[in-house]
């Protein structure tokens, strides 16, 4: 990880912190509420959608992670080599050639968390 030259201003106990942010591989995190009718065949139907993000250039890999007290809520964690791949990808994904079919097996809109920068921890 590189440094950057803006700072972040870390909140705590006491005094803010001043810290240096870091670039890093950008993850988005999506968060998505399956409906419970289509649990069954969710894993099939995600394959088939994810299939496009994977082979998306720029897309360094993803996975889907199930929450263990809700089998219908999934974290979807995209890693992308810039912000600027995820964006290319997002506004394909916003087009009537790029939208899958995700929306009909969700009972909820689904959440994007985009995360570019880290702190260094000192750890």
């Amino acid at each position: 990880m590189s440094d950057v030259g803006s700072r972040v201003s870390v909140v705590g106990v006491g005094p803010a912190v001043e810290r240096k942010a870091c670039t890093m591989t950008t993850i988005v995190h999506l968060e998505i509420q399956i409906d419970p009718s289509h649990l069954a065949g969710a894993a099939e139907h995600l394959s088939a959608t994810l299939a496009a993000t994977r082979a998306w250039p720029g897309n360094e890999g993803l996975e889907a992670l199930v929450d263990d007290a809700d089998p219908g809520h999934v974290v979807i964690v995209e890693r992308w080599a810039t912000t600027a791949d995820h964006d290319a990808y997002a506004a394909w994904r916003a087009t009537p050639e790029g939208r899958g079919s995700l929306g009909e097996i969700l009972a909820a809109p689904p959440v994007k968390r985009i995360y570019s920068e880290s702190l260094p921890l000192s750890l």
